[in-house]
């Protein structure tokens, strides 16, 4: 049963983006934007705090008019962040995400923060198990060459 550890082992992208609870939201957008990605951790020295996401922006910055020049990330984050273990498994994983409806979770050790998964490392975690199982068939079916 594979788990959070092994599907970061796999990610192709494996830096996590951080951000300050004191930082502009602008300057966190800028730093989304730039890395092309959908969320910052948010840290308060090695202690995740929160985590700032696209959903964050669009619910808690531009549906309520907040200035993003002026707005800080600690104010608009979501502070509830479930963070998993490296030997968590696979499944839990994705029943969490399913269940309370967020696309990225934290994988922390005892003392630090390891990596970030999101529900698009679990689906090319899915795709390569899958074409893995189809080769399979495939040989058994017509024989290996």
């Amino acid at each position: 049963m594979p788990t959070a550890k092994d599907l970061l082992e796999v990610k192709a992208r494996r830096e996590v983006y951080t951000t300050a609870p004191e930082a502009t939201v602008q300057n966190a957008c800028r730093l989304m934007s730039r890395e092309r990605i959908g969320c910052l951790v948010v840290m308060q020295g090695e202690k995740i705090v929160g985590i700032f996401t696209e959903r964050d922006v669009l619910n808690r910055v531009v549906a309520e008019g907040r200035d993003p020049t002026v707005t800080r990330v600690g104010d608009v984050m979501s502070k509830d962040v479930i963070v998993v273990s490296p030997d968590r498994a696979r499944e839990d994983i994705e029943s969490i995400m399913k269940q309370q409806r967020i696309r990225h979770i934290p994988v922390a050790g005892p003392d630090r923060m390891l990596g970030l998964l999101s529900i698009g490392d679990m689906l090319a975690w899915d795709a390569a198990n899958d074409k893995q199982i189809l080769q399979y068939f495939h040989d058994y079916i017509y024989g290996r060459h």
